[in-house]
């Protein structure tokens, strides 16, 4: 009998160690997938995440880790997929960044949206989360709700000329063609070497009537890209309207469009569909995870109507003018 009791006593602590084991093996391949994350090791870093999770398959924080990796590789539908199982377990800081990021990549804006939302609610820090927001409002066609969170963006990184560029995009969607210029100028003010921000620049200025820096702009942006068509469209257009008139019964230019510059996207952006809008239960910090990768928003083209050709007939109608009285002239 005491045997027994001793062999039970054996076989109870021996299941009572097992699971600690176990336990203690999902920690150490989970700390290892950290330190990959960390180097940049993001292949590395998955397998030794779905190491971790295949011993612990309730393990939210080696879930939300492996979703960081997945958006670093571009797998954003597997990122999306772990992100969503570390939020089924637990709400946390990490795992509401990575879905955010994983839908926005996916180009599902409306989804974006209030994903970072809430990510924004609970990590206010974060510039390229409330970029990606910002940007996600514009892709929905709410320009103005995204440049009160692009002041925010801007807050946090008021050095970074893409985003100024951004800013003065949506002004510009908006008709605010002042504040779009004082966006660009920005920009320009912190880099020289962009050629659609200075095409950009450029069309703001065409829309004020400020043709002649308009011109400028656009050689600029043509300077710097001299296969740039959108820049050399419009460098017509602004040459048509602000050049001086100096030669009688020239012909009114002809109208060209004012194309919006930005970079055009390369690959079709998916389809949005449906997702369940996330609510914030409960915050617990994560471990610490390597930061989303940040994106730069893509720009969309817009077409301006140019300004009526006023000046070019009033010029036109000055020249005959004096033509008719030197002709009077010499008849006395």
């Amino acid at each position: 009998m005491q045997m027994s009791a001793k062999a039970g006593i054996l076989v109870l602590i021996l299941l009572l160690l097992i699971p600690a084991v176990a336990g203690e093996d999902a920690i150490e391949w989970y700390t290892k997938a950290q330190n990959a994350a960390t180097n940049g090791d993001y292949t590395d870093a998955v397998t030794y995440y779905s190491n971790a999770i295949a011993l612990n398959p309730s393990y939210d924080e080696a879930y939300a880790g492996e979703a960081v990796a997945l958006n670093a590789l571009g797998q954003y539908s597997a990122a999306l997929t772990a992100a969503n199982q570390a939020l089924a377990i637990r709400t946390s800081p990490a795992a509401l960044g990575a879905q955010a990021d994983a839908l926005f990549f996916l180009g599902q804006y409306s989804a974006a949206i209030g994903a970072y939302t809430n990510y924004t609610a609970v990590v206010t820090n974060q510039e390229s989360a409330y970029c990606n927001l910002a940007y996600s409002y514009v892709m929905v066609n709410n320009s103005a709700q995204a440049l009160t969170t692009y002041s925010q963006c801007t807050n946090l990184n008021p050095n970074d000329p893409l985003v100024w560029n951004q800013v003065g995009l949506a002004d510009m969607s908006l008709g605010r063609y002042s504040d779009a210029l004082s966006a660009f100028n920005k920009a320009t003010a912190l880099t020289t070497t962009n050629a659609e921000i200075w095409n950009n620049k450029g069309e703001a200025l065409a829309a004020l009537g400020q043709y002649q820096d308009a011109i400028t702009c656009f050689n600029t942006a043509l300077n710097l890209n001299p296969t740039y068509a959108a820049a050399q469209t419009n460098l017509n257009a602004a040459m048509g309207k602000g050049q001086v008139y100096t030669y009688t019964f020239t012909p009114t230019p002809t109208e060209a469009p004012w194309l919006l510059g930005g970079v055009t996207p390369t690959t079709a952006i998916p389809a949005e569909t449906a997702t369940p809008s996330l609510t914030v239960t409960q915050v617990i910090p994560a471990a610490t995870l390597p930061p989303a990768t940040q994106s730069t928003p893509v720009a969309t083209r817009t077409t301006f109507t140019p300004l009526s050709p006023v000046p070019a007939l009033a010029g036109l109608g000055a020249a005959a003018l004096l033509l008719s009285r030197a002709g009077k002239g010499k008849s006395r």
